[in-house]
């Protein structure tokens, strides 16, 4: 059920923040989501399927609405490739196999 968050906290900070305008606070400044969103990402397989700069060239080109210049900004900084510090870093310790 975890993983079902995953691709919404990884758009996150980059995409819904900035252009729907979500709230002040970045998943960066959450220090146990943050830490999660680590475990996940770094986890065998899943950086390979996340296109970060994909997604935000996605949403800020296609939503005329919110965008009508289609102007994409600057990414912030990212820290997904960063040590968790939530322990055991392992698939066989973040994800519970049955």
């Amino acid at each position: 059920a975890d993983l079902r968050l995953f691709p919404t906290i990884i758009r996150y900070d980059g995409v819904y923040n900035t252009l729907f305008k979500c709230t002040g606070r970045r998943v960066s400044m959450l220090p146990n989501l943050s830490g999660w969103l680590r475990d996940v990402y770094q986890a065998p397989g899943v950086e390979g399927c996340c296109d970060l700069a994909g997604m935000r060239e996605s949403y800020y080109q296609q939503l005329f609405p919110l965008n009508p210049s289609a102007i994409v900004p600057s990414a912030p900084p990212s820290s997904l490739l960063d040590p968790p510090d939530r322990g055991p870093q392992g698939p066989e310790h973040v994800f519970h196999y049955k």
